[in-house]
C-alpha cells in the first residue's frame, strides 16, 4: 500500500535567460556592417498543474527539488536563444500552494497563500523562468548604432513553496474512531480502506466514488475525530482541512459503543463544538459555503446490533427535530445503505445545481477588462522605456560614525543590475544611462546624496554596491575634458554620414562654392606675398652661391649671372 502525502515542501527554480551577442556582421566588401547579435532565449518555468490522475502528493516528497531548462546564449547573423523548456508538475484537484516560511535549513511553515488548484487544468507559475538579455542588435538605435555590449540573461525564480492537500469530494464522512466510516465508504464504493477492530485504524483520508443508478459522486473517509482534537488530542485537526471542500458533511454515529458518558446525541454535539473550532480559523474563498451552513446528514451505524438498533430507533426522532435527516445503516449486513444512497445522491445534485446557478450570477454580475495581447519581450522592453520616478525607492541608512549608504530597490533596477555585465566598462555606462534616464540620480540629490557616498541596488544576494560619481553626461565617452560622441557610436561608421544625411540646397551649394573659391584665392595671395619676402625660391634658381647641399650645387659666381 502505498503512503498519502497531503503537505510537503517543494523547492522550485525557474531556468536562467540566455546571454545577448555582442556580434559584429562581417561580409566580404562591407566592414564594419553593423551590429548583428541575436537575443538570448527565456528561461523556461515551474508550473503546477491540477490532474485528475495525481492523487497524492508523494512524488514530491522523494525529490523536492524541480528545475526548469535555461534559455540558450544569442548568436551572430541575429540568431536568438532557444527558450528553455517548461517543467510541468502535476497536482491533485483540491491542492493549495503557500509561501514557505521559516529559517533555512529548518523546517517550514505555511505562509501566504499563492494559488488554489480547485478545478482540473487549474495552473500556477510557481517559478519563472529569467528573461533572455537582448544582443547588441536589439540595442541599436538612431543615435547607439554600433553597441559594443550586450544585456545578460535574468536569473530564474527561486522559491520554496508548501504543496497543501485537501480532498475534493462531494460527502465527508466524520465520526468517532471505529464508528464504521472505513467499513462504509468499502460497502458503497470499491474503495479498499484499511479496517480493524482498534481506534484511529484509519490515519490517512480515503476516497470512494459510488456510482448508484443516475448518481454518481465522492465520499471521503475523514480520520476519527474526538473532544479536544482542536488541543491537539489524538490526530488533532490534521485531517480536518480535507472537509473543507466536502459539500455535505454525514456524521457517522456508533449506536453499538459501550464507552461510559457516550450517547449519540452527545457524540453529534461533541463533533460539531470540534467543527465550530475548525471553521473559526478558516478564511474560505468566495463562493464556497462556510462549514456551519452546509447540509447536514446523520447516518446511526451497527444496526445489525439488536441494543444498538433500538438505541437508533430511539434517538431518531431527536434528530428530526433538529431538522436532521437520519438514516439507520448496517454495513456488515448492508441494512438501509440502498436509501442511503440514493438520500445522499439527491442531496448532492441538488447541491450542485445551487452552487451552480450561484455561480453563473456571479459572473454575469463580474465586469472582466482584458489589456490587448502583447509579447511578453514587447511589453516589458517597452515598459523599461516608459520608467518614472514611482518604479523605484531610495532609503538612506546610517551606520557607526559617518557611514552613510543609500539603498534603491524597485523592480527595473534591480532588473538591469542584474543584466549588466560590469567588465565591459560600455554596458556599464549604459546602465548609468538608463538609471539616470529613470530618475534615480535626481531622487539621490533629493534625499541628500553627495559624490563618493555608497549607493546599494537591490538586496540580497543579488545586491551590487559603488561610490556615487554623478556626472553631467553620463551617455559620452569623456577624454581630457573633450566629447567624443554619445556612447555606442562607432566614428569609422559615422564618419561623412551627417553630411550624406540630407540633399544641400542650391543655395547652400552655391554658397558653399563661393566659399571654396574665396578660400582658393585667399592660399594664392598669402604664397604669392611669402614669395615676395624671400619665404618661398625658385628651385631652378641659386639663391646661395657657397651652400654646396643646394639643388644646384656649390660654384663660383660667373660673370654672366650678375646681380639677380
Amino acid at each position: 500500500m502505498t503512503d498519502f502525502v497531503d503537505r510537503v515542501t517543494v523547492h522550485v527554480q525557474g531556468g536562467d535567460g540566455g546571454n545577448g551577442s555582442a556580434g559584429v556582421k562581417r561580409e566580404k566588401y562591407k566592414p564594419l556592417a553593423g551590429p548583428n547579435g541575436g537575443n538570448g532565449g527565456d528561461g523556461g518555468s515551474v508550473i503546477f498543474v491540477a490532474d485528475t490522475r495525481a492523487n497524492n502528493l508523494l512524488d514530491y516528497r522523494f525529490v523536492p527539488h524541480r528545475k526548469a531548462e535555461s534559455g540558450t546564449m544569442g548568436l551572430g547573423d541575429t540568431k536568438d536563444g532557444s527558450k528553455g523548456g517548461d517543467v510541468i508538475l502535476p497536482v491533485p484537484p483540491g491542492t493549495m500552494i503557500f509561501e514557505a516560511k521559516g529559517p533555512q535549513g529548518q523546517s517550514k511553515h505555511p505562509g501566504r497563500e499563492l494559488a488554489d488548484l480547485r478545478h482540473a487544468g487549474d495552473r500556477y507559475v510557481a517559478a519563472a523562468g529569467g528573461m533572455g538579455g537582448l544582443g547588441n542588435a536589439a540595442l541599436a538605435n538612431k543615435t547607439r548604432r554600433a553597441p559594443g555590449f550586450a544585456l545578460l540573461g535574468e536569473p530564474g525564480e527561486e522559491h520554496d513553496v508548501i504543496l497543501e492537500l485537501k480532498s475534493i469530494a462531494d460527502v465527508a464522512l466524520v465520526g468517532f474512531p471505529s464508528a464504521g466510516k472505513s467499513s462504509l465508504i468499502a460497502a458503497m464504493s470499491s474503495a479498499k480502506p484499511k479496517i480493524a477492530d482498534y481506534p484511529f485504524t484509519t490515519l490517512v483520508p480515503n476516497l470512494g466514488v459510488v456510482s448508484l443508478e443516475e448518481y454518481r459522486y465522492t465520499v471521503a473517509d475523514v480520520p476519527g475525530l474526538i473532544p479536544g482534537a482542536s488541543d491537539g488530542k489524538g490526530l488533532g485537526l490534521e485531517f480536518l482541512r480535507h472537509i473543507e471542500r466536502t459539500e455535505i458533511i454525514a456524521h457517522v454515529i456508533d449506536c453499538a459503543t459501550l464507552e461510559p458518558g457516550r450517547d449519540p446525541i452527545s457524540d453529534y454535539h461533541a463533533l460539531e463544538d470540534e467543527l465550530a473550532k475548525y471553521a473559526a480559523q478558516l478564511k474560505l474563498p468566495i463562493g464556497v459555503i462556510p462549514i456551519p451552513e452546509r447540509p447536514r446528514i446523520i447516518i446511526l451505524n451497527k444496526a445489525d446490533v439488536p441494543e444498538a438498533k433500538e438505541l437508533a430507533e430511539f434517538v431518531r426522532p431527536e434528530f428530526q427535530k433538529m431538522g436532521l435527516k437520519t438514516f439507520i445503516i448496517s454495513t456488515a449486513s448492508h441494512e438501509g445503505l440502498k436509501e442511503l444512497g440514493f438520500a445522499l445522491g439527491r442531496m448532492v445534485t441538488e447541491l450542485r445545481a445551487k452552487l451552480a446557478e450561484e455561480e453563473a450570477e456571479r459572473e454575469e454580475a463580474r465586469v472582466v477588462i482584458k489589456p490587448l495581447e502583447q509579447p511578453a519581450r514587447k511589453r516589458r522592453r517597452s515598459d523599461d522605456e516608459r520608467g518614472s520616478a514611482g518604479d523605484f525607492q531610495v532609503e538612506r541608512g546610517t551606520g557607526e560614525g559617518d557611514d552613510v549608504w543609500f539603498t534603491v530597490t524597485g523592480v527595473k533596477p534591480e532588473r538591469w543590475v542584474r543584466q549588466t555585465n560590469f567588465d565591459n566598462d560600455e554596458a556599464v555606462g549604459y546602465l548609468a544611462d538608463r538609471l539616470a534616464a529613470l530618475g534615480v540620480e535626481d531622487e539621490l540629490r533629493r534625499k541628500g546624496a553627495k559624490p563618493g557616498d555608497e549607493v546599494r541596488i537591490g538586496v540580497g544576494q543579488n545586491e551590487v554596491a559603488f561610490d556615487w560619481d554623478p556626472t553631467i553626461a553620463a551617455g559620452a565617452e569623456m577624454l581630457d575634458g573633450a566629447q567624443l560622441g554619445t556612447r555606442g557610436e562607432d566614428l569609422r561608421l559615422t564618419e561623412g554620414n551627417e553630411k550624406r544625411s540630407r540633399r544641400r540646397t542650391n543655395a547652400e551649394r552655391r554658397r558653399q562654392y563661393h566659399e571654396m573659391m574665396d578660400a582658393k584665392t585667399a592660399v594664392r595671395e598669402a604664397m604669392r606675398q611669402e614669395r615676395s619676402v624671400g619665404h618661398w625660391a625658385d628651385p631652378t634658381i641659386d639663391d646661395d652661391r657657397h651652400d654646396e647641399q643646394a639643388i644646384l650645387g656649390g660654384h663660383e659666381p660667373d660673370e654672366r649671372d650678375g646681380d639677380r
